[in-house]
């Protein structure tokens, strides 16, 4: 089976599914977005990751997983997602130490979050991405319907919301500055990635 590459193209926020956030993965050779549903605290972490400024004060478990893997000279090659069954995403980590390779499976949500890490590619085999990859912004035909794994609402959100939040569009560079810094003592980590993602528009 061959692989496709995938790309991060974004986190929603779930109103369907309290405390879940979808992440977008996008095809690099392609059109097709893959959703996956995550928890919140996976979403931080891999927003994190994303937002190269924010800096936690104290490391996270997959900051503390990253630098146990760089004393003891494991190297996190590439991330697989390799199975889909009811709705679940399975994941593999292909590991190496001293020239050796090891397969370690991990939840889809924590291997993305590695791999951002150690800047490993993404992939995912082509009969997966068949299967739950859908078309954003564009209607689907009535036979592709059952290839959308998420509900129309979640779909819409991914459409419209990527990281971003109105509320921090009136506010002035100072402020926005101002709630960052609030939001990283908080480790409120989703927040100061939206907050971080204006500024950066700025």
């Amino acid at each position: 089976m061959s692989l496709v590459r995938l790309n991060i193209k974004g986190i929603s926020y779930s109103q369907t599914q309290n405390g879940a956030y979808a992440l977008i993965l996008n095809e690099v050779d392609g059109d097709r977005k893959l959703p996956i549903v995550i928890g919140a605290f996976e979403a931080q972490s891999i927003a994190i990751a994303l937002e190269k400024e924010i800096r936690p004060p104290r490391p996270l478990t997959h900051d503390l997983f990253k630098n146990f893997s760089d004393r003891f000279e494991i190297i996190v090659k590439q991330v697989i997602i390799h199975k889909l069954v009811d709705g679940v995403f399975y994941s593999s980590l292909i590991c190496e130490r001293d020239s050796i390779e090891e397969i370690i499976d991990a939840r889809t949500s924590d291997a993305i979050a590695l791999a951002l890490r150690f800047q490993a590619p993404i992939f995912t085999y082509k009969n997966i991405l068949d299967k739950a990859g859908i078309y954003l912004k564009v209607n689907p035909k009535k036979e592709d319907q059952d290839s959308i794994l998420m509900d129309e609402l979640i779909a819409e959100e991914i459409e419209t919301t990527v990281l971003g939040d109105d509320i921090y569009k009136e506010k002035s560079l100072e402020e926005l500055h101002t709630l960052l810094d609030e939001a990283v003592a908080n480790e409120d980590y989703e927040v100061a990635a939206k907050i971080r993602d204006e500024i950066s528009k700025r």
